[in-house]
């Protein structure tokens, strides 16, 4: 049982994990990781290493005044390879020194990327590699020149700036070196623009980018379920979340209603973009209306594109689950979207991811509702952002007793991982049967 654990690909996937969140924990706990020079609390560290690790961006210290420079770098290299993928990563080092896949890398790689088959495990990895590479690097100069331009930094702080958001931008982390995160740059495109755009490449997920890239020659081409699905899903949560988030805050003088038309739509597009597991918020989210702070909550649930930097149950996930209920309702055998037909394992999962996840954010909400004398809305919205790897918080990380930080730590970790996989990870045996049960209806409904 044991080795059959061990040699699972999504076994692997979850104690890589788990041993970066190990490993960054102690490099934060060494006196030179922090600003003051002493050593950082355990409960700080390993917080901080899980929220870096698994790009959700809850922090219970501010990133550019509780780590000191070496720290911060420490925590971008965290988040810049969880979001990476581990397996990605160490397949990635293995081309570049000209070496061959096994099957075994390939297998392992194609649990992290959800590459749709084995012979595109390999194109994956290097879009995976070169759209990182440049994203990030394109934005970061870009900020960082906005950044000299309008704050008047030095070139050297701008630029660690610049490169910081940047990266922590397209593995859609959420940490700021800043404490208000980008809000006082909230009425200006020339930041929020490239950071939206790095977000929404690192969220679509790699296998789409890598679908689009290979259509560029022809793009009359036939696009996948699977990239229909996420573009198209991608393009109307942002515009929908867009115009629902103006109408809710317009005038709420502590979030858009201050601000001028022009920037009340710049900052409503920007907070629906961040909803989708960005974590980065240009107004404040504990003002938030009620009803914002419920919309947040799908947004967040939904999250971004899979085998991408974003967290959530993902685009695809949702639409399927909306495409079986559709055809069920019209009557009809089989799941069809574009005159293709959605296999019955795909939609098993979606349901199993949907149902699975559901259940985590109830049971984490539940553990810490009689462990914070705080309004359910906020627990809720904590419980939620922590789960999807997210990272907006309406400001009550901080304040959580170490019982309910545990909570938050779990979640995240399960949320990165996925509740798929670490169920896959915890199967003692993966064998299809030789034969079927006699079949029987129950009554449901």
């Amino acid at each position: 049982m044991s080795s059959k654990f061990h040699a699972h690909p999504a076994a692997v996937l979850a104690l890589a994990f788990l041993a970066t969140i190990g490993v960054g924990t102690v490099l934060l706990m060494l006196p030179w990781a922090s600003a003051s020079g002493q050593s950082a609390p355990f409960m700080t560290a390993l917080f901080t290493a899980t929220s870096a690790v698994c790009v959700t961006g809850l922090a219970v210290v501010d990133t550019g005044t509780y780590w000191s420079g070496l720290g911060q770098v420490m925590v971008m290299a965290l988040f810049q390879l969880g979001g990476f993928g581990m397996m990605t990563s160490a397949t990635v080092m293995v081309l570049l020194v000209g070496g061959h896949m096994k099957l075994r890398t390939r297998l392992l790689l194609q649990t992290e990327t959800h590459a749709l088959s084995l012979g595109e495990v390999r194109s994956v990895a290097r879009v995976v590699l070169v759209v990182t590479l440049v994203c990030e690097a394109v934005v970061g100069v870009w900020l960082a020149v906005r950044f000299a331009q309008t704050r008047d930094l030095p070139w050297g702080e701008a630029l660690w700036h610049g490169v910081f958001h940047s990266v922590s931008a397209f593995n859609n982390a959420g940490f700021s070196t800043w404490p208000d995160s980008v809000m006082r740059h909230v009425s200006d495109a020339w930041v929020l623009g490239p950071l939206m755009l790095a977000i929404v490449v690192g969220g679509l997920g790699f296998p789409v980018i890598s679908e689009l890239w290979a259509r560029r020659r022809d793009p009359r081409a036939r696009w996948s379920v699977h990239a229909t699905l996420t573009v198209w899903g991608s393009l109307a949560l942002i515009v929908l979340g867009t115009a629902l988030i103006w109408l809710t805050e317009a005038h709420n003088p502590r979030t858009l209603g201050s601000l001028s038309l022009p920037a009340q739509g710049l900052a409503a597009l920007f907070t629906s973009v961040s909803a989708r597991t960005a974590g980065f918020n240009a107004v404040d989210i504990g003002a938030l209306n009620l009803e914002s702070l419920v919309l947040h909550c799908v947004l967040m649930f939904i999250g971004g594109g899979s085998a991408g930097t974003a967290g959530g149950v993902k685009v695809t996930t949702a639409l399927v689950v909306v495409l079986i209920v559709w055809n069920e309702i019209r009557g009809r055998r089989d799941v069809e979207f574009r005159g293709r037909r959605v296999s019955n394992a795909v939609q098993r999962q979606a349901v199993s991811i949907l149902v699975l996840s559901s259940l985590a954010v109830s049971v984490g909400t539940l553990l810490i509702i009689p462990l914070v004398p705080l309004p359910f809305e906020k627990l809720l919205f904590e419980v939620v952002s922590a789960f999807a790897t997210v990272g907006l918080s309406t400001g009550i990380t901080a304040d959580l007793p170490p019982a309910a930080q545990s909570v938050i730590i779990a979640l995240m970790y399960l949320g990165r991982v996925g509740v798929v996989t670490l169920a896959l990870a915890l199967a003692t045996s993966q064998a299809a049967r030789a034969f079927r049960y006699p079949e029987e209806k129950p009554i449901v409904g």
